[in-house]
């Protein structure tokens, strides 16, 4: 219960802190500069993702194709 606390402090003391720092003109330049990084790499995982289910539903086309001709040969 103690670590629950002192884990709950550490969180309200973060929000202060940075409330406190976007209010300068570096620090929401700073806050802007981690959002659009933050942003990029979601981009690129989301890319990243879309490509790699793209390469499985062709290896599973593919796969379905070969099946079949199978099964019609047989």
């Amino acid at each position: 219960m103690k670590n629950i606390l002192w884990l709950i402090v550490g969180v309200g003391i973060g929000f202060y802190a940075a409330h406190r720092v976007n209010q300068t003109p570096q620090g929401r330049a700073f806050f802007a500069d981690v959002d659009a990084k933050a942003r990029e790499f979601g981009d690129a995982v989301v890319e990243g993702y879309k490509a790699r289910e793209a390469e499985l539903r062709s290896a599973l086309d593919d796969a379905n194709d070969v099946i079949s001709d199978l099964t019609h040969r047989g």
